[in-house]
């Protein structure tokens, strides 16, 4: 039997409650680790105030984004306390971290300028939700970067029949297709999809 909603969120919380401690640095974190280079090297070129890193983990991407642009307002949220405990000792009072869900996000409509979403979209058990709560918070004109693993057809439909039952909260492994669909669903536009490398795509989408 496939699992419930909530039940992909309290799996998702418990596997990242008990990886937080060394997510830095051991296999768990590995994919994550590898995009972080592109993504930074993406968010120097744009011209932004406010950020929000959702599912930002143990904040590592915003304590390097924010060695490059030290003068942004930085925003975190994420799931899991462990994982957050870990950012809150790492960005120190650089960021403004939140413990919550991607679907209810405690901020103000068009508040950011970008919005990241990391390694964490194949966790969210409704993705359509997340991408119109995403498209609320950001200004007219601002930016969406999603970037995730990948893999290719049919790998990726023979994984999808498995993932439901993981512990880790998995939900689905998206084509570059079904990933397009949603942002049009939620009315982003001028979508642009590449990979990054050979198992993690960047998309990038406006309001």
């Amino acid at each position: 039997m496939r699992c419930d909603m909530r039940n992909y969120k309290d799996k998702s919380i418990s596997s990242f409650n008990s990886q937080a401690k060394n997510y830095d640095v051991d296999s768990n974190g590995a994919h994550a680790r590898n995009l972080y280079k592109p993504l930074i090297k993406k968010l120097k070129n744009l011209n932004f105030n406010t950020i929000l890193d959702v599912g930002c983990g143990t904040g590592s991407i915003l304590f390097l984004l924010l060695y490059e642009k030290e003068n942004i307002k930085a925003y975190g949220l994420d799931i899991s306390e462990e994982m957050l405990n870990v950012a809150k000792e790492k960005l120190k009072d650089k960021a403004i971290l939140t413990l919550g869900d991607s679907e209810n996000m405690p901020y103000k409509d068009e508040f950011f300028d970008v919005v990241i979403c990391t390694d964490s979209f194949h966790h969210y058990p409704n993705p359509l939700n997340v991408l119109k709560e995403i498209h609320r918070t950001l200004k007219e004109r601002g930016v969406l970067i999603i970037c995730d693993y990948w893999t290719y057809f049919p790998k990726r439909q023979f994984m999808n029949l498995f993932i439901p039952f993981s512990k880790d909260g998995d939900v689905r492994i998206y084509s570059q297709k079904e990933i397009c669909n949603l942002l049009q669903r939620a009315n982003f536009k001028d979508i642009n999809w590449n990979m990054i490398n050979k198992r993690t795509y960047m998309v990038i989408a406006s309001k």
